[in-house]
């Protein structure tokens, strides 16, 4: 016999509703269901324990819906984390983003997972009562390993379908960075000790932490089964033999063009980061180059400048001092000493001023801006320069594997006659 233990949350009609589960909804407009045996169907929930459809029956007792009970639960597990998040939005502005418990309760991302458990097929099937066994211990050894961080809210065994088979929901949640236990999966299953089916590689949904339970979990029912003298197909096969290898191939195939897809991007992403950091450091090489040639041109400028102020005025006094001074101008000494005197301050006066031309030279060229205008010829002399050394060096490149994809030419021979 075939064992079949899948999961899911929603289809196309939205997240699965239990309604379909604890059959609250008017059965008698579904052709796949026997009303007749809905009678033999077992329901159980977290708040209520076991019951059947007779209990639905008596008047004295108030029985909720599977609906009902999930949503207490979420109301009473996550409306701390909800308070929370409100209080965090407000703080924020992000009002419009609160969500209630039952907000997280109908989003697919956060509902309750919903998991179906079938021992064989129409044709042939384990008895309902070793179903209900097997089910009853899977769940007590599930809730021993894994409910703190998983929850089972209810259950059903239906007897009035083709098949007998149980529909069992249950909730993932941890403890978020605020220590607000909140509806997240991946997290669960982390702080559970589940590790990625391949570690080495990042989280997808090919590679999740949900893939590794999923397989304990299996493993863990088929033990039970045979514990209850049920040998069974380890192999999963859904449909016929032809179905399952269309399918495998499909898969397969899929998997493959994911893998060299992922194989391009990572080449790819590669490429530009190289590309990014060869062009940073010709960028950095370009400032640095132009740094020191636009230091070096200050410096050479600065003293240019100095030196020139020197040569033009400093040779001007002392012409105007020989010629004042000498012994063949008519002048008194008292006169040549007022005069040399008057020289002389007049030369302290120049010195003084060369040294405020140095000074706002100096400011000049330290201004950003400034520097900024008179650096930007320097960086695009270099640009210029690293162009055409490269230029010159693909040119040479070229020649030589032209050179290269030539024949070699025969040597000629002399021969002498």
């Amino acid at each position: 016999m075939k064992l079949t233990r899948h999961n899911g949350r929603a289809g196309k009609h939205g997240t699965y509703n239990p309604k379909h589960n604890d059959r609250r909804f008017d059965i008698a407009n579904s052709e796949h269901i026997d009303q007749e045996r809905s009678k033999q169907n077992v329901y159980w929930d977290c708040y209520q324990g076991l019951r059947f459809p007779t209990d639905q029956e008596d008047a004295d007792r108030i029985i909720y819906s599977f609906e009902q009970i999930e949503k207490a639960f979420y109301a009473d597990r996550y409306d701390d984390f909800c308070e929370g998040q409100h209080e965090r939005n407000r703080k924020t502005g992000h009002t419009a983003r609160d969500r209630t418990t039952s907000d997280l309760w109908a989003d697919k991302r956060t509902c309750p997972e919903e998991t179906v458990i079938q021992i064989g097929t129409m044709e042939q099937y384990a008895p309902p009562e070793i179903l209900v066994q097997v089910a009853t211990e899977f769940f007590e050894e599930f809730d021993r390993r894994f409910g703190k961080h998983i929850h089972i809210l209810d259950w059903a065994l239906h007897m009035d379908e083709a098949t007998p088979h149980i529909q069992e929901r249950h909730v993932f949640d941890c403890e978020n960075q605020y220590g607000e236990v909140a509806p997240q999966q991946e997290k669960a299953l982390e702080a559970l000790g589940f590790d990625l089916p391949n570690p080495d590689k990042k989280p997808s949904k090919l590679n999740s932490r949900k893939i590794t339970f999923d397989a304990a979990c299996r493993v863990m029912l088929f033990d039970i089964c045979e514990r209850h003298g049920l040998h069974l197909d380890r192999e999963p096969e859904y449909g016929g033999r032809t179905y399952l290898e269309k399918q495998d191939y499909i898969l397969m195939r899929q998997k493959e063009k994911m893998a060299e897809q992922a194989e391009t991007i990572s080449e790819q992403e590669s490429r530009l980061d190289t590309l990014t950091i060869r062009i940073e450091d010709t960028e950095k090489f370009i400032d640095e180059v132009s740094e020191i040639a636009y230091e070096t041109a200050v410096d050479v400028v600065t003293e240019k400048v100095i030196e020139e102020t020197h040569n033009a005025d400093f040779d001007e006094i002392e012409k105007v001092k020989k010629s004042l001074t000498s012994e063949k101008a008519k002048t008194t000494p008292q006169q040549k000493s007022i005069i040399g005197q008057t020289l002389d301050i007049l030369m302290k006066r120049f010195r003084g001023l060369t040294d405020h031309i140095t000074e706002r030279l100096s400011a000049i060229f330290g201004d950003p801006v400034q520097k900024k205008i008179l650096q930007e010829p320097i960086r695009e002399s270099i640009r210029d320069r690293l162009s055409r050394n490269q230029r010159r060096a693909d040119e040479a490149n070229a020649t030589r594997r032209a050179g290269q994809d030539q024949p070699p030419k025969k040597k000629q021979q002399n021969i002498e006659l």
